[in-house]
């Protein structure tokens, strides 16, 4: 491998006009189709397997029409202080609303709270149901603006007015924190290269990427029903691992450089090493996010191949355009170690890259940070082993916690409309009115399908914690009916939980009787399956993604115990992220600083995601970092020096990499979607434990301990597994080849 991507490295260099032009090509091409496409659309939320799901299909063939996905809104009225809402003048205002509502284009039916029962018993509060024709995503803004206009007169007639549902849903905003995420980047790249032009390498080819990658979510998002939170999730990690993969090959550039190669040999160079490790990395991340899909949830399989494709794009914008815009740049990126007037540094101590590189001075170079952090824990590596492990450990104790569920309007922060109208429904009619459960009674097989809705409802009733059950309301065949049941506890709560798997384990008895079949769907419903369906699935996930990129490990590392630590690394990692999570989204622990105005349960398919993309990018820095290990060794050097030397020329440019990503993903902390927020925070924290206290402290604890034993490989998996030449041999001179390197011999003596 190491060979083509040579090859590919030189011809990109000597062809930069031709590569650049494809890229641009591409980037317009994705532009055009993007503002070309019809705008997306809701995207269907479905769960194949579920019995919510079946409920769900059953209503839109036994109800045609009725509009089951279209948008709801809930306008909450209450009086004021000392009043009721059966008072004549607050009935004619809320009847005039209910008029005006009725009049939209996309209206498909308007509640009157006085004739629908939707009064509270004390009479304070009331609400109109109002159901459209179309999602909420697809709603005319005109609609919105009819909706909001006629809840703004009630409020000036002198009531309380807010609106709940998901008729006002927006399309979520990342806000300003995503823009300083992508300066703290510039900064990074800046004081690590010392140039503004190497610096502006990794962020433009990264930039280019994500605008291919969204870009071409945008143009097939009304065709394949894709979210809006698609296309931010994929510029979440096409941005970060964009600018990683530039980054390791600019750094390796600069380092051939700096030994004397020309110019075009030391492109070549660098993307046959270098590149290598970002080939290898990015099959992580893509085996992670495509992964996905064997959850079986169609929202979120679209969700990890749309981002895998904003991954493969940055590697193969890595492997390609890096090397032509070097070539564009020429000498205004100078060897490493040389500094750039533009920082206030003499350009009299730079060296002329084209000219044969000096001797260099007797005795042994100053050693960086990274080699003498290296030094320390190759000396000590049972004591930095035990703190790291430790304080993961200690970090993950909230992880022990976890609560699961999927977010509701009471999840909103309470400035919000739709916060408001969730509290005073649960005044006024309880907290289970706003997660109703629906039950669908399908007595087809039934010879007295009246008997049998009836039984269901007479059942339910008897049941704990349910405070209201509605009438069987059967369709026009007369062979189904819905029955809406109100828990008295909140949606997201264990007795919800409880009562719908009683109603349907009481519906098997039913069944048995009558021949009706009795299902429960609705949106608590389906979260509550959404919850078990995700926690079914990790296992079977974490088998499957951590197998694959294990196999891919060993052919990397030609190493069983190597791939082993890489994983263990990864789970003390992810569950300390975890706990981080739990901590401040569900217990409240700096919630103000993260700008988390309710606490809550942890989204349900948080920790499946998390698993799935830290893996991936846990395993970048692995490859990265341990393959320069790698490299040392297979040219000569001890296994303790080869620590060491992998330290001295990876540690700094990983720490700018962990950095530049942590400060990417932090960026979408400040998104108005609750489900980006939480998996910003939830990125960036696991980086920084991943990059920081399992690769820079746990790996090369663990690798010192193990010596020579790190690289053991059976000899016959040797003989069957494919050589990719990740080390890049195939590239040494036979001078090279003959010599070993001898820095920093003397640093790793115990």
């Amino acid at each position: 491998m190491a060979t083509f991507l040579y090859k590919l490295g030189r011809l990109a260099f000597r062809r930069r006009h031709f590569v650049a032009l494809i890229w641009v090509a591409l980037l317009t091409l994705a532009g055009v189709g993007a503002a070309s496409a019809p705008p997306a659309g809701n995207s269907s939320f479905s769960i194949p397997g579920t019995e919510a799901q079946k409920a769900f299909d059953l209503l839109e063939q036994r109800f045609p029409g009725a509009s089951a996905d279209g948008a709801t809104a809930r306008v909450v009225f209450k009086a004021p202080s000392g009043e009721k809402m059966t008072d004549a003048g607050h009935k004619a205002t809320v009847e005039k609303t209910v008029d005006e509502l009725s009049d939209g284009s996309e209206v498909a039916s308007v509640a009157d709270p006085y004739t629908g029962n939707a009064v509270s018993k004390d009479g304070t509060i009331a609400y109109a149901s109002v159901k459209y024709d179309v999602s909420g995503m697809e709603l005319e803004e005109s609609t919105k603006d009819a909706l909001e206009d006629a809840a703004q007169q009630a409020r000036d007639a002198g009531l309380t007015v807010e609106v709940g549902g998901d008729a006002l849903q927006a399309v979520p905003e990342t806000g300003a924190t995503e823009v300083i995420g992508i300066a703290v980047a510039a900064v990074v790249l800046v004081i690590t290269f010392g140039s503004l032009v190497a610096a502006g390498l990794p962020l433009l080819t990264a930039l280019i990427g994500v605008g291919i990658g969204v870009s071409s979510i945008t143009a097939l998002a009304s065709a394949l029903e894709l979210g809006s939170t698609t296309s931010i999730l994929a510029m979440m990690i096409g941005l970060a691992v964009g600018i990683d993969y530039a980054l390791f090959i600019v750094s390796r550039y600069r380092a051939e450089l700096a030994e004397g190669r020309e110019r075009e040999e030391a492109a070549g160079r660098a993307v046959g090493t270098a590149g290598s490790a970002v080939v290898f990395a990015g099959l992580t991340v893509v085996i992670a996010l495509v992964g996905l899909a064997v959850v079986n949830i169609p929202m979120l399989t679209k969700m990890g191949i749309a981002a895998a494709g904003t991954v493969a794009i940055a590697v193969l914008i890595a492997l390609t355009m890096i090397p032509a815009l070097l070539g564009y740049a020429g000498r205004r990126v100078k060897p490493a170690g040389a500094k750039g007037r533009r920082l206030g540094r003499s350009r009299k101590s730079e060296p002329d890259p084209d000219a044969p590189k000096p001797d260099q001075p007797a005795g042994r170079p100053k050693a960086n940070l990274g080699t003498r952090w290296a030094s320390f824990v190759v000396r000590r590596p049972l004591a930095v082993l035990l703190l790291g492990v430790i304080g993961l450990g200690a970090a993950a104790v909230p992880a022990t916690s976890l609560e699961l569920g999927l977010p509701d309007d009471g999840s909103q922060p309470t400035s919000t409309t739709q916060r408001r109208a969730y509290d005073l429904l649960s005044e006024g009619f309880g907290p289970g009115f706003n997660g109703p459960l629906m039950v669908v009674v399908d007595a087809k097989g039934s010879d007295a399908p009246k008997d049998a809705f009836d039984d269901v409802a007479g059942e339910i009733k008897g049941l704990d914690g349910v405070v209201a059950v509605t009438p069987p309301a059967p369709n026009k065949g007369g062979d189904t009916a819905t029955i809406t049941v109100i828990p008295d506890s909140k949606p997201s709560s264990v007795q919800t939980e409880d009562l719908v798997h009683a109603i349907r384990d009481a519906g098997g008895d039913i069944e048995a009787k009558t021949g009706a079949e009795t299902l429960v769907t609705g949106s608590t419903a389906m979260n509550i399956d959404v919850s078990e369906k995700l926690n079914d699935a990790l296992v079977p996930y974490l088998v499957l993604v951590v197998g694959l990129a294990f196999l891919l490990l060993i052919v990397v590392f030609r190493s069983i115990l190597v791939p082993l630590k890489a994983a263990l690394g990864f789970l003390l990692s992810v569950m300390a992220a975890l706990g981080a999570v739990v901590a401040v989204f569900q217990w409240g622990w700096l919630s103000g600083l993260m700008g988390v105005e309710e606490t809550g349960p942890v989204m349900s398919m948080m920790p499946i995601f998390m698993v799935g993309v830290v893996f991936g990018l846990a395993m970048d820095y692995e490859v990265f970092l341990v393959t320069r290990m790698r490299e040392a060794y297979v040219h000569g050097e001890k296994p303790n020096q080869a620590v060491v030397t992998g330290f001295k020329h990876g540690a700094r440019v990983v720490t700018a990499a962990a950095v530049i990503m942590m400060a990417v993903f932090a960026g979408f902390i400040g998104s108005s979607e609750s489900m980006v927020k939480m998996i910003g925070f939830g990125l960036a924290i696991a980086v920084f434990f991943d990059a920081f206290v399992v690769r820079m402290a746990i790996v090369p604890a663990v690798l010192a301990l193990l010596g020579k034993k790190a690289w053991w490989l059976p000899k016959w998996l040797d003989r069957a597994l494919p050589n990719v030449d990740v080390e890049g041999e195939g590239l040494r001179t036979g001078d090279e080849r003959g010599s070993g390197p001898d820095e920093d011999r003397e640093l790793v003596r115990a």
